[in-house]
């Protein structure tokens, strides 16, 4: 496995959170780091050119969707994502896990894997810790997920636990398949909302000295309150000399707590996905740009904001473009989320390094609601 170099920078001494340098084979990214989720090798609406010039350093892609389509034999064949989707700065794909489970009824866990229908035209397929693996190494990101089981929300004791289990032992099975030297493979602590299941199943992975250690399970339903209870029993027990990444966060208060409690990286579908409903995010909360209110407001979204949209657009063009459903109109509103969240992780780095990170969420708070 490829050495993947972490780089601690700072550490807070009045929180847990720190700033990092994460080298890959595709660059280098700095953390506290929010990565936009190109589900189909693309982050939906925006070119690669746009998104660099946004400041993402890495995006994420997933595996169950790339593998029905249009399958991992092809993008490995067109030189892998970076090659395939022109995006030559560091890839994360996830194991695909979180999808084949959210399924529901439509598939079925055996110790082997998962047996499942696609949701696109009900096909069967199956996937094991070492299909998955393998196909994301022909996919070629920087960085991969071991195959993992997302417990719901709400579950059991006994179910997370026997959950978690597995989750460890596919864990060893994804390891013992990865091969491929400049790809670094991730281990997922699970054990939902159980403080003891979640120290074992971290220090169950810490033995497997995987590189870096993603988060999982969270978000997934349950109050932020005890997400954040759940992380503050976590961190300590997981490395400090490593990548710690909590999966599926992107929510701004969510992005501020968990950078002050040790978390390294993000991603979300969230913040793409809302823009294309047509709500934005902004300093005093969220606005539903498409609604009647905005029809006559020539105000850029966001007052001081410096992305591509507020610089040049109205909040009435924007909701006529979304009213009429007119491309350009989701184009600008994702543009600004993801310079809004791109911002508010660089405003967290700097106030790590004045160590003023709770002044800056006192702050942040006093203007935000949501």
């Amino acid at each position: 496995m490829m050495d993947l170099q972490f780089q601690l920078i700072k550490e807070s001494e009045k929180t847990r959170a720190r700033l990092a340098k994460l080298k890959t084979t595709h660059g280098e990214v700095e953390t506290p780091v929010f990565m936009p989720v190109g589900t189909q090798a693309t982050v939906k609406s925006l070119t690669p050119h746009e998104l660099m010039d946004l400041g993402a350093s890495i995006i994420l892609s997933n595996t169950y969707h790339l593998y029905l389509r249009p399958g991992s034999d092809l993008i490995k064949e067109a030189g892998g994502l970076h090659g395939f989707m022109n995006w030559q700065r560091p890839v994360l794909t996830d194991s695909g896990g979180y999808q084949v489970f959210s399924l529901g009824k439509l598939r079925k866990i055996t110790e082997e894997g998962v047996e499942f229908r696609s949701h696109l035209d009900g096909s069967k397929h199956f996937i094991s810790p070492e299909k998955s693996i393998e196909i994301q190494m022909e996919l070629g990101a920087d960085i991969a997920m071991v195959f993992d089981e997302c417990a719901p929300y709400p579950a059991d004791y006994e179910y997370v636990k026997q959950s978690k289990a597995l989750t460890t032992r596919w864990a060893k099975r994804c390891l013992a398949t990865h091969n491929r030297p400049d790809q670094a493979l991730f281990g997922i602590v699970q054990g939902g909302m159980f403080h003891d299941l979640r120290r074992e199943s971290a220090l169950e992975l810490i033995d497997l000295d995987f590189p870096g250690y993603g988060i999982g399970g969270l978000s997934v339903g349950e109050p932020k309150e005890i997400m954040y209870e759940v992380l503050d029993e976590l961190i300590p027990v997981m490395p400090k000399d490593k990548p710690r990444y909590l999966m599926g966060v992107g929510s701004p208060d969510a992005l501020i707590e968990s950078v002050i409690r040790g978390v390294d990286m993000f991603d979300c579908v969230w913040p793409t996905r809302i823009a294309r409903h047509g709500t934005v995010m902004t300093r005093q909360g969220r606005l539903t740009v498409r609604d009647q209110p905005f029809a006559r407001d020539f105000e850029p979204i966001e007052e001081g904001c410096t992305c591509y949209t507020c610089q040049n657009f109205s909040r009435a063009y924007i909701r006529h473009l979304l009213k009429t459903k007119e491309i350009l109109g989701v184009r600008l509103t994702t543009i600004h989320n993801i310079a809004f969240l791109f911002r508010l992780m660089e405003e967290l780095k700097q106030a790590i390094r004045e160590e003023r990170l709770l002044e800056y969420r006192q702050e942040f708070y006093e203007q935000y609601r949501d």
